[in-house]
């Protein structure tokens, strides 16, 4: 199927979405400042130049699109009719960066947490998907702890990657 608006609409459309300061990223960030928590947002000297950095639990937090980052099994991914070969690399290259990103900042010493867009879309589900968060954030006895053969939300010997739910 041809898509429906001219490619330079289409192409208008694609830059316009925004890469930081999104409508997730800022459900996020309001309910851990609610919570107490104080943190970074881009910073860009880590790896990824994570959504939120919380320096004093030595923990990044990613807030992904399902879209953008390729998050198999969600209705909000859906490859392009138009163009597939583009968008699959692209998505696959997104998902690659992403993985060698945690890898980086886990062995820096960093805690990794991912969330899905979706995760936080409707209310009931948010709610759950936030207290747990700030418990995996605030939790003490795994602060500093290396574990060479996970980082949260990603097992670095799977193919694919599953993201942490």
């Amino acid at each position: 199927m041809a898509d429906v608006i001219t490619s330079e609409q289409r192409s208008r459309n694609m830059a316009a979405i925004k890469g930081k300061d999104t409508k997730p990223e800022m459900i996020v960030r309001k309910y851990l400042f609610s919570r107490g928590l104080r943190f970074r947002v881009n910073n860009r000297k880590l790896a990824g130049s994570p959504d939120i950095v919380l320096k004093k639990y030595k923990t990044v937090v990613f807030v992904d699109g399902c879209f953008w980052h390729g998050h198999e099994g969600c209705k909000y991914f859906r490859l392009p009719k138009s163009n597939v070969d583009f968008w699959r690399h692209k998505i696959a290259m997104n998902i690659a960066r992403d993985y060698a990103n945690n890898v980086d900042l886990k062995l820096a010493g960093w805690r990794v947490i991912r969330i899905w867009e979706c995760d936080i879309r409707t209310k009931t589900k948010r709610d759950e998907v936030l207290k747990h968060l700030y418990e995996r954030i605030t939790e003490s006895h795994n602060i500093n702890v290396y574990q060479p053969n996970e980082i949260e939300g990603y097992s670095i010997a799977a193919e694919p990657l599953i993201p942490f739910k």
